[in-house]
């Protein structure tokens, strides 16, 4: 089978593309940057680097949020044909934090309560009635970049006018209080592959591993996988982070990463993280292969066992030099394209023409 995997070229996508060479025939690993999507009159047309996307059996797209638009165009016009672990409804709902919100509260997945504000007054209202301290966020961003720590209402208010003036709606989060922690749960094909904490260094609050965080493998209990899983399979991803707080009830979801990094939890353990999510995308590409044969199979065998209806007519022939100019819509009642190869027969009154892949 062949795949390939589509990025900006991150350390994470290198490693991910070469486990995949232990599974599928042929891996190209393709620059996001060189991909294009022409809508055209008849569908839609991926291009890289000029020429038209090859065959693959699994296409796994990843990027940064500057690239969500791209993303899911290109997973919408391929999903039919190649297996792709990205809904392309994903990459617009876990690239915007509010939307993420708003799903996982339809889907009825615990999240810290939030507030969106485009305006100061709409975001002075809300802190008026919050409990401190709060966390403000831009709607889109990664790495922790645009996370805000705010642990009084005049360093909020001061932050949101800020905000406000560069243009820009935030979201208000309410802050919960895990010691500078959070988990990581990495989900491949319905299971979580790889788990651990993450904390954030002396006089951070974020606690990603870009931001200085360190790694540590940990085992989540029953509900926090399930919870995990749970939140992948709302946004459609076979394979996510899913970034989690330890509430003082029960977990919340944080947010999902639908390129999550993999060189930190390499680096600090002894797990081949890049394998097992190489291993779910051989896994479920080979599922989605074999149900595109049968369904295809399926379609043949209905259209042997439906009878095809027949036309004649009565005309007289449009000779056009030394060739034959057949009724249009006696071309399309045939399916003849000028792509196809075709054996031609004839005798003496009759002309046969017969598509040579059904001989």
């Amino acid at each position: 089978m062949r795949a390939a995997v589509l990025s900006l070229g991150s350390q994470s996508s290198k490693m991910i593309a070469e486990a995949m060479n232990k599974y599928f025939d042929v891996v190209d690993h393709l620059s996001l940057k060189d991909v294009e999507v022409a809508f055209i009159s008849d569908g839609f047309q991926v291009m890289c680097d000029g020429k038209l996307l090859g065959e693959y059996d699994c296409i796994y797209a990843r990027g940064s949020f500057r690239y969500a638009s791209v993303l899911s165009s290109l997973t919408a016009a391929l999903r039919e044909k190649t297996y792709l672990p990205l809904h392309h409804n994903s990459f617009i709902i876990a690239n915007d934090k509010f939307l993420t919100q708003l799903h996982f509260l339809r889907k009825k997945i615990p999240m810290p309560a939030a507030y969106i504000a485009a305006t100061s007054s709409a975001a002075k209202k809300a802190l008026e009635n919050l409990n401190y301290p709060v966390m403000i966020k831009l709607p889109q961003g990664t790495h922790g970049k645009g996370v805000l720590y705010a642990e009084s209402y005049a360093s909020a208010s001061s932050m949101c006018d800020a905000l406000v003036v560069l243009k820009q709606p935030f979201i208000i989060q309410e802050f919960v209080e895990t010691a500078g922690t959070d988990i990581r749960a990495i989900v491949a094909a319905g299971k979580v592959v790889v788990s651990y904490t993450r904390t954030a260094k002396k006089g951070e609050i974020r606690s990603g591993f870009h931001s200085g965080g360190v790694c540590t493998l940990c085992i989540l209990d029953n509900e926090t996988q399930k919870m995990a899983v749970k939140a992948a399979k709302a946004l459609g991803c076979d394979v996510v982070a899913i970034d989690i707080l330890k509430g003082p009830k029960s977990p919340l979801i944080l947010e999902a990463n639908l390129s999550p990094g993999i060189t930190g939890i390499s680096k600090a353990s002894n797990i081949n993280v890049a394998d097992k999510i190489a291993k779910a995308l051989y896994d479920k590409a080979k599922e989605f292969k074999l149900i595109k044969t049968k369904n295809g199979f399926g379609e043949v065998l209905r259209s042997i066992d439906k009878p095809k209806p027949s036309y004649e007519i009565i005309t007289n022939l449009d000779f056009r030099g030394e060739r034959v100019l057949l009724p249009e819509n006696f071309v399309k009642m045939a399916d003849l394209k000028d792509d196809k190869e075709y054996i031609i027969k004839a005798k003496k009154g009759y002309i046969i023409i017969k598509d040579s892949m059904l001989m």
